[in-house]
C-alpha cells in the first residue's frame, strides 16, 4: 500500500511541475507568445473604449430626443398625489427627490 501511495504522489508531483515549467510566468505572458498583454491593451482601446462612447453618444441622443416633448397636462386624480401629513424636510409638500418640471403637487405644476 505505500508503494502504491508513494508512486501516485511522485506522479501528481511531477505533472505539477512539468504545468507549472510551461505556464513560466503570469497568465497574461503565458501562452503561445510572450506578448499576451498587448492584445488585451488593445481590445482595450480599440474596442472597450469605442463601445463605451457609443453607448454614451445613444444614452445623450435618447435623452435629448425626450427632453423636447411637452409635459404632460395636469389632471387631477383622487387618488394621486394624497398628503395625509406633511414631509419632514422643506415647506412639507415636496418629495426628497422633487423636480417641479416633471413632479406635480397636489394643486398641479409649479410652472
Amino acid at each position: 500500500m505505500s508503494l502504491v501511495s508513494h508512486i501516485l504522489r511522485r506522479s501528481i508531483s511531477q505533472s505539477i511541475a512539468r504545468n507549472a515549467a510551461q505556464v513560466g510566468g503570469p497568465s497574461a505572458v503565458a501562452g503561445h507568445e510572450a506578448g499576451g498583454y498587448k492584445v488585451w491593451k488593445k481590445l482595450s482601446f480599440f474596442v472597450a473604449m469605442p463601445a463605451v462612447g457609443l453607448c454614451m453618444l445613444n444614452a445623450y441622443l435618447k435623452h435629448q430626443e425626450e427632453h423636447g416633448h411637452p409635459r404632460p397636462e395636469f389632471i387631477k386624480y383622487e387618488h394621486l398625489r394624497i398628503r395625509n401629513k406633511r414631509f419632514p424636510w422643506g415647506e412639507g409638500n415636496k418629495s426628497l427627490f422633487h423636480n417641479p418640471h416633471t413632479n406635480a403637487l397636489p394643486d398641479g405644476y409649479e410652472h
